[in-house]
């Protein structure tokens, strides 16, 4: 079944941009083949000051007048490609014109073309081609969103929050959204449940420390001490996904393999619940297996590590760096 009302057919001829410099690509098409309905600004209306129009009807604008899009979903920019871009627009000129919104106050936001844009302000350049449009809260986040994941310049937790940002603005399912920028809807589901993990674990994916496949392991992990123990391993051993699926496999396995073998159900812990309260505590901010063993008023603690380099990140966690 074709997909109905999406943004991806027509901003892939507008957005598609090489890492060194934008292709050009006719600018006209994204307004006549997506879906999302626009103003765009003719060469009789009333422009804003600080646009300026060439005989060619070209619209220029100071890129020290422009503004990130308020609903931007990507957050890094890589500062190397970056610099590459910057070389090349400096050479060449900024080629596709960059999509704005008057914001109202003498300045104007970015819709599209943020790369191109701090290149721009970097080369020097004090004024680029601009195309002026009209858009809704939803619709800057979709073509903001749709443009960076075209070129997979987001990271995944970027991605994931950008779909649900879509859903909660619009009030609309992930299929929606999926038929919008143009994705299956299992990759939008799986993206969105990444946003289930702890913040550190966001943060260990966003960065690249973990990839999309070490996140869906842990997600796998039902009981979030074993989640923790796992994300320690990873993080210290170096775990391939196998390894990390197989891990949580085995994190899982253990009352309801027994159950399932015949055999009986693990002991119920019988120690004093604040007490266990704490031990979780330990094994959340030291992301790795602790044990505690005693009562309040004498006892041990038991840390697991399982490499040099998983050691040494415990030991800046309890001591600092």
């Amino acid at each position: 079944m074709a997909k109905k009302g999406g943004l991806g057919k027509g901003l892939s001829a507008l957005l598609e941009e090489a890492e060194s410099q934008e292709s050009q690509a006719p600018v006209t098409q994204e307004a006549e083949q997506t879906g999302v309905q626009v103003k765009t600004v003719s060469a009789s209306d009333n422009l804003p000051a600080g646009i300026e129009q060439d005989e060619n009807k070209t619209l220029w604008v100071n890129p020290a007048l422009l503004k990130p899009n308020p609903r931007q979903p990507r957050q890094y920019f890589d500062q190397e490609k970056l610099a590459e871009l910057t070389e090349s627009v400096r050479r060449d000129g900024v080629l596709i014109p960059v999509i704005i919104e008057d914001a109202g106050d003498g300045s104007f936001y970015i819709i599209a073309g943020e790369r191109r844009t701090r290149a721009a302000k970097a080369a020097g350049l004090e004024r680029i081609p601009v195309q002026l449009r009209k858009y809704t809260e939803s619709q800057k986040l979709e073509v903001a969103l749709i443009e960076n994941i075209q070129r997979t310049d987001l990271n995944p937790i970027e991605e994931a929050q950008a779909y649900y940002n879509l859903m909660e603005l619009d009030n609309i399912t992930q299929d929606e959204v999926a038929t919008r920028v143009g994705k299956n809807r299992s990759t939008v589901a799986n993206s969105v449940r990444l946003l289930k993990l702890p913040e550190d674990m966001q943060h260990a994916l966003a960065s690249g420390s973990i990839t999309s496949g070490h996140a869906r392991a842990l997600l796998a992990v039902v009981n979030p001490a074993d989640q923790r123990v796992l994300f320690g391993k990873i993080m210290g051993q170096g775990m391939s996904v196998r390894q990390a699926e197989a891990e949580a496999g085995l994190l899982n396995g253990g009352s309801r393999a027994a159950k399932e073998a015949g055999g009986s159900a693990p002991k119920q812990d019988s120690r004093d619940p604040n007490y266990v309260a704490i031990e979780q505590k330990f094994i959340e901010v030291l992301g790795a297996k602790v044990k505690l063993k005693g009562n309040f008023n004498k006892g041990s603690i038991t840390i697991d590590y399982y490499t040099k380099d998983d050691l040494n990140r415990i030991y800046e966690v309890i001591v600092g760096k």
